[in-house]
């Protein structure tokens, strides 16, 4: 009874200062994530121990909005989305993302990372904010077509940072640069990618519309969120991300058609675990290490803006887009995402990193999006 309470003690002061946090951010519009952050911060151990959380809770607790998180977000990039985005969207970016995981390392290598540390550092500046995107853009007139771009580059962005965190748990795992060992992880990754995909695909979809058909929202919410978790595992039993095995498990559902409709039920409850994810990640934020590390914040953020705004504006061109459209998308996509923060509890989690990695995170995710896309 005593750990039920302790729980609850934990649950309630990391939603209740959370919900302070964020009303105060959009009265100044900033962006939520940073009130869940801020929220951490304030209830973390590097702040005076005003509130005390279970920290084993809320770890339990965010890894759960990570699943939730990469669910939704396969239920969003189905694999027609997947097709329909062409070549275009994998060449705009390859030059974005490869150029962004090179100058991350060598920005890594200067202010003294280890060659691993350096590859997350690199896997997490490379990667934009969907979310982040997504809302601003619900504020502001963006062309149709300028928008269509942008989503179609992300939706290709969000496939690589799943690869890159199949690969990168690899990397942590074996700690060596052993490319020999790193094609062969890719080799059991695509065995294992292909043979849930294609059991998948004869289960999943069938099974979601069945149970659809039975016009029991409920039981819809239950069974889409059990095949999330049966995924996940199925993924944690082959020693990759349980988010791998989410956002598969994501792009299975939407295959029956009915994501959308399955996503409205799913989104109150990621919405509350991701937020725990993100307070989570504020609990490993120490405002000092951020004063300390300031010059190389800068640096970082440096890279950040402009990196990706020539990256993905030389993508969108190259590919045909105009120049006007090409600079409103390398503005807009300025910033790093959740995937970012996933990346660095990965790393800190595996012990391949160093906690001083969350204040890289946790600025660039906050870099407001430009106002004028």
């Amino acid at each position: 009874m005593h750990g039920d309470a302790h729980f609850l003690e934990s649950l309630a002061i990391v939603l209740c200062v959370a919900a302070a946090t964020t009303v105060l951010c959009q009265r100044v519009h900033l962006p939520v994530v940073l009130g869940y952050l801020i929220a951490g911060v304030l209830i973390g151990p590097h702040a005076p121990p005003l509130l005390v959380v279970d920290s084993t809770t809320i770890a339990t607790l965010s890894e759960l909005g990570v699943i939730l998180l990469m669910f939704y977000i396969g239920m969003e990039l189905s694999l027609r989305k997947l097709v329909e985005v062409g070549p275009r969207g994998f060449a705009v970016v390859l030059v974005e993302m490869g150029l962004m995981l090179f100058l991350g390392y060598l920005a890594g290598r200067l202010a003294g990372f280890t060659p691993i540390e350096c590859a997350f550092l690199a896997a997490m500046l490379s990667i934009s904010s969907t979310t982040i995107i997504a809302r601003t853009f619900e504020d502001q007139r963006v062309a149709v077509r300028v928008r269509e771009q942008i989503f179609g580059a992300l939706v290709i962005e969000d496939i690589f940072a799943i690869l890159l965190i199949a690969l990168l748990t690899t990397l942590a795992t074996t700690r060596s640069f052993d490319f020999a060992g790193l094609a062969s992880a890719a080799g059991r990754l695509g065995i294992f990618l292909t043979v849930l995909m294609l059991v998948g695909l004869l289960i999943v979809p069938r099974l979601i519309r069945f149970v659809v058909a039975l016009k029991r929202p409920e039981t819809t919410l239950v069974t889409a969120v059990g095949v999330c978790f049966a995924a996940a595992l199925a993924a944690q039993r082959y020693e990759y991300s349980v988010a791998l095995g989410a956002f598969l498990a994501g792009c299975l559902v939407a295959e029956s058609g009915e994501g959308k409709r399955i996503a409205v039920q799913v989104r109150p409850l990621r919405d509350v675990f991701t937020a725990v994810f993100f307070v989570s990640v504020g609990l490993s934020i120490d405002p000092a290490q951020i004063l300390a590390q300031s010059g190389w914040i800068l640096l970082f953020a440096s890279l950040v803006v402009f990196g990706k705004f020539i990256g993905v504006a030389i993508g969108f061109f190259a590919t045909g887009s105009a120049v006007r459209a090409s600079a409103q998308a390398g503005l807009a996509m300025g910033q790093i995402g959740e995937f970012s923060f996933i990346i660095a509890s990965l790393g800190v989690g595996l012990g391949a990193v160093d906690s001083r990695l969350y204040p890289v995170s946790y600025t660039h995710l906050t870099l407001p999006t430009n106002r004028e896309v």
